[in-house]
């Protein structure tokens, strides 16, 4: 299972977040990257917390012939083609999008540029509750956990909202 995670809290030239997201699944099916099923959209407060605008995020399972460093490098071309700019030394910037590649079969990587699972997932609610919805019972390749003991270890006051 590849698993795709989204996310934006600036808008874009095709409009709010929500709407810059589903462009983005737009534009992966036309590079022929299979959008299996989608989780609804969460909303959630920026991390660390911040000033800037909550975020609207969600995960995606995909299928693609692509490996690992092909599909990265599809999900940051999509990201520059949406408007995203990437700062060259500042982290947890406001964007227009982020796609994120979560977690690509039980395949486990620990070298950048791409380190497989995404090393903050397990601890992301903004993750794991739109992962949860289009996953149940997903295992985390290293920790042995499912989705669902994962979210039952997040602190208290980890959320993340369904839109709509």
């Amino acid at each position: 299972m590849i698993l795709i995670g989204l996310g934006a809290n600036l808008p874009s030239r095709f409009g709010p977040p929500s709407a810059t997201l589903a462009t983005a699944l737009d534009q992966l099916e036309r590079r022929h990257i299979h959008v299996v099923r989608r989780s609804r959209w969460y909303t959630s407060e920026p991390e660390p917390a911040s000033d800037q605008p909550w975020y609207t995020n969600g995960v995606a399972v995909v299928e693609t012939e692509l490996a690992p460093a092909e599909l990265l490098a599809v999900l940051l071309d999509v990201e520059r083609s949406l408007g995203r700019e990437r700062p060259a030394d500042v982290r947890n910037t406001p964007r227009t999008i982020d796609l994120d590649l979560l977690a690509y079969d039980d395949r486990v990587q620990r070298e950048e540029p791409l380190i497989l699972p995404h090393p903050r997932l397990h601890a992301r609610a903004f993750v794991l509750y739109p992962l949860a919805e289009v996953a149940s019972g997903w295992k985390h390749p290293t920790l042995g956990r499912t989705v669902e003991d994962l979210i039952a270890a997040l602190p208290p006051n980890a959320r993340a909202l369904p839109v709509g």
